[in-house]
């Protein structure tokens, strides 16, 4: 399966907090890089460079510059799985891109009772959140299309 960056954050010592759009949270060490993929090891003497990580567009990766860049493979892969109180939640339309579905499908589902308010899912402002477990239950697995080549994954 596809696992989709939704959000990287630099932590010290030179690792990542690493979101992924499942509500899944990994910590990747990059220092474990610096002598196996010595490009890597620019960030020894660079920290604030470092610092500047972002979420490649699409969630495919994350990246410092054009030399410096991670697949969400290597991250989802070789990261430490860590345990948030936001484990397995997600906004509906991170639920609606992994599913395939339309968010007003799971709008029509709270009003039908199918998905329920405060237990499958939650209203924060104008966000509406969602658990994997609720989605898994009435969709099945999730369905992820990779929208640069028009595949399902």
């Amino acid at each position: 399966m596809f696992h989709k960056v939704k959000k990287v954050s630099p932590l010290p010592d030179f690792q990542l907090s690493v979101q992924f759009c499942e509500g899944v949270t990994k910590i990747y060490d990059v220092s474990l890089l610096f002598e196996t993929l010595p490009v890597f090891g620019y960030f020894s003497d660079k920290k604030d460079e470092f610092e500047q990580v972002s979420v490649d567009i699409g969630g495919y990766g994350i990246s410092w510059n054009d030399d410096l860049d991670l697949s969400c493979d290597e991250l989802w892969e070789n990261g430490k799985l860590v345990e948030t109180p936001f484990d397995g939640l997600m906004s509906f339309a991170d639920a609606t891109e992994l599913w395939g579905l339309n968010e007003s499908t799971l709008r029509k589902a709270i009003t039908y009772g199918k998905l329920v308010d405060g237990v499958d899912v939650c209203k924060f402002g104008k966000q509406w959140v969602i658990s994997i477990s609720a989605m898994k239950r009435e969709y099945g697995e999730a369905l992820v299309i990779d929208k640069q080549n028009g595949k399902t994954l």
